[in-house]
């Protein structure tokens, strides 16, 4: 696996990530293509999008967060991971923020429309 444009640390989680997964990159199946929204001239002239799809699973992602090409594909693998070990049945850490930001929500909606009757 190549390294990609963030700290060594980052990669060597990856690398532990995927063997942890039992993710191959040769189960990866990758694309890039013209990002979309901000980033002006450059956005436009380089396919920094990374498409990734898991082929023993069907997942699919896609990550144009960042200008760089090589940040989007370490990016868009970290997801394609969490996407995996969520189906597997584990929590993960993003899961829990979702779940998290769901009971705020639903904690001030009752709120307002106990205050509002």
């Amino acid at each position: 696996m190549a390294d990609f444009a963030v700290s060594e640390e980052k990669n060597r989680w990856l690398r532990e990530k995927m063997a942890e997964l039992g993710v191959r990159e040769g189960d990866i199946e990758e694309s890039f293509v013209r990002s979309s929204g901000n980033g002006g001239q450059h956005v436009n002239k380089t396919s920094s999008c990374v498409q990734l799809k898991h082929r023993p699973t069907g997942i699919q992602v896609s990550c144009m967060r960042e200008r760089s090409q090589s940040v989007n594909r370490f990016l868009a693998r970290r997801e394609l991971l969490e996407r995996i070990e969520a189906s597997t049945g584990v929590i993960t850490p993003e899961m829990k923020r979702i779940e998290k930001l769901r009971k705020q929500k639903d904690r001030r909606r009752r709120r307002t429309t106990a205050s509002g009757s």
